[in-house]
């Protein structure tokens, strides 16, 4: 039988196949490259304390991606996460100050975000609102009840259950990170192996076909919409036991770090594509960037321009490659 030809009908499909699976892996090139380039410029980067200062940068980012990581996957954004955040610290503070019995100001704090995660998903999914317009709205919102609240004072009366898992140890590791990774985990198992993960992924890469098949789209976009606020929220409860007080801004700084993260693990803006382990792949570039980034001579002022720079390569990398389908 003769050679297959060099220009066979199969070498392109191959070559498609190496491109995709490149794309894929990009970020882990990418984290390892940053891995490796600090640990030849700084002789502190590469040890365990280290390690443990950049999972315990990176926790409450992940506590709130893992929610991002479901609306992202359905091909929508929520710019109101980080003020959730906000507003729920700032409820717990609020109730706790208001001598409301443990654990109930966590409780409201979690109810609380999760409505406005409920008005989103309305907003978006039955009255067709872009996502994005609805929760630049929330976002308003959100703040300006923390505003209201606090009065622009800062609360200093926290539930003791947020000063544990904020500040707490056990067997020397910070609760902040196993309420992380426990989050992170819950959020791989439910987008993995339930049926409402697989309606997640079905709803944001064909949304029609999705409805076709079954799946109720507009239910599944109001439920990550839901998600991604509890999950804003449980960074803010914990949050604030982390800071050791609740103010009405703090963290409204965290939505571009938040996105951002996982978007450079490799979440498809356009739905569809993408999971926690991706986001977990991002949120370590993120975390080693910042942290590296402190620990080698690089001008103070350059710091935060070089993180953008970086991010910004990463969204375009994005739009033009991970968010584009086969013909």
């Amino acid at each position: 039988m003769a050679n297959e030809p060099h220009d066979s009908p199969k070498t392109p499909g191959r070559w498609r196949a190496f491109l995709a699976r490149s794309r894929e892996f990009a970020p882990v090139w990418t984290l390892l490259a940053l891995v490796l380039f600090f640990s030849v410029y700084s002789d502190s980067f590469l040890s365990l304390e280290n390690a443990g200062n950049i999972l315990n940068q990176v926790a409450l980012l992940a506590i709130m991606g893992t929610g991002i990581t479901f609306v992202l996957l359905t091909a929508q954004i929520d710019l109101s996460v980080s003020y959730m955040a906000t507003f729920a610290g700032v409820v717990a503070a609020y109730y706790t100050a208001a001598h409301l019995p443990q654990p109930w100001p966590i409780v409201a704090a979690l109810l609380a975000a999760g409505a406005l995660g409920w008005i989103n998903g309305v907003g978006t999914a039955r009255l067709g609102i872009p996502s994005f317009m609805v929760t630049l709205a929330m976002s308003l919102i959100a703040s300006g009840l923390s505003l209201y609240l606090t009065r622009g004072r800062i609360l200093f009366d926290l539930p003791p259950l947020s000063e544990t898992l904020g500040s707490g140890r056990i067997f020397g590791v910070k609760w902040l990170v196993i309420v992380a990774a426990l989050t992170l985990l819950i959020g791989h198992l439910v987008l993995k192996y339930t049926r409402f993960g697989r309606y997640v992924y079905m709803t944001g890469a064909n949304p029609k076909a999705a409805e076709l098949a079954g799946v109720n789209t507009r239910g599944v976009i109001t439920a990550v919409m839901v998600i991604g606020a509890l999950t804003a929220g449980l960074a803010g409860v914990v949050g604030i036991g982390r800071l050791g007080s609740a103010t009405p801004t703090a963290f409204d700084g965290m939505l571009i770090d938040a996105i951002g993260a996982v978007v450079l693990g490799g979440t498809s803006l356009f739905g569809g594509v993408g999971g926690i382990p991706q986001t977990i792949v991002g949120l370590l570039i993120l975390g080693v960037l910042r942290n590296g980034l402190d620990q080698v001579s690089v001008d103070i002022y350059m710091k935060t321009l070089i993180t953008g720079i970086i991010l910004l390569a990463a969204l375009v990398f994005n739009i033009l490659f991970a968010g584009r389908k086969e013909n």
